[in-house]
């Protein structure tokens, strides 16, 4: 385990001094500052117009964010030729995937800690309620993105910086458009929709992890209302996010283990 902390931490020093994640980051902290003139053309709804962008810009960034560190997992260490001094040590490649996870999955943590700092701090300026149907909500988008962080490696332990983010950010709009893509399979041929089906569920449900704004076991589920999801609701999502991100980090291991970078 201590190896797997060690690269860990030396995953999240290299990440904490990319300059485009702080360029990422004054974005997002941009998107949710821009909520308070946006809030005031609002008239009265400039609480439920600062929480929607505010929830969407930690969403969008904190994506594009996981995609941009978690492509650039394998690639860089070979672009660097660190990899060579890696693997012949005894050093288990499933652990420099694990070591590598973590490091990201903590500078999200810190990136997602610091846009829900600033998004608080909007509403508080606002003199807006902070409720916890609030914290609910960030809580699954972090889950969410453990979820992605883990699809961009499982790309990145086979392909290219630029596919492998080209295809995480596809799932990435699928997963996010579950709904929809239920409703269109629905009038497909059976055949195919249960071809469709099973292909769907193969795929992360991202919709599973903000659910507001649709019907929920018959009900409208909004953040806005006292009728948003409760915890036992955020611990099913965050049971099914880390059971899927466990699963694609076992094929990431098997996948890199398998390498030859000789």
């Amino acid at each position: 385990m201590n190896r797997v902390f060690a690269i860990a931490q030396n995953t999240f020093r290299e990440a904490v001094r990319n300059k485009v994640l702080y360029a990422l980051l004054v974005f997002g902290i941009g998107v949710i500052l821009f909520a308070l003139p946006l809030g005031q053309m609002s008239l009265s709804e400039q609480a439920r117009v600062t929480r929607d962008v505010g929830l969407a810009g930690i969403e969008l960034f904190g994506i594009l964010i996981s995609v941009f560190i978690g492509v650039n997992l394998v690639h860089k260490e070979i672009d660097r030729k660190t990899i060579y001094a890696l693997v012949p040590k005894p050093l288990h490649r499933y652990e420099f995937i694990i070591g590598k996870y973590l490091g990201i999955v903590a500078t999200l943590l810190l990136m997602v800690a610091i846009m829900s700092i600033m998004l608080l701090a909007v509403l508080f300026a606002q003199e807006a309620p902070i409720e916890s149907t609030l914290i609910r909500a960030i809580t699954m988008l972090f889950v969410e993105l453990m979820v992605v962080t883990a699809v961009a490696i499982f790309f990145s332990s086979f392909s290219t910086p630029f596919l492998s983010g080209l295809f995480t950010l596809v799932l990435c709009v699928i997963g996010l458009s579950t709904d929809s893509l239920r409703i269109l399979i629905k009038k497909l041929p059976a055949a195919l929709q249960f071809v469709a089906g099973f292909a769907l569920r193969l795929l992360p449900d991202l919709r599973m992890f903000y659910v507001s704004g649709t019907m929920l076991d018959g009900r409208w589920i909004s953040i806005h209302q006292g009728n948003y999801v409760d915890w036992s609701y955020v611990a099913l999502a965050t049971a099914y996010g880390m059971g899927y991100a466990t699963v694609i980090l076992l094929l990431s291991m098997w996948i890199f283990s398998r390498r030859d970078f000789i």
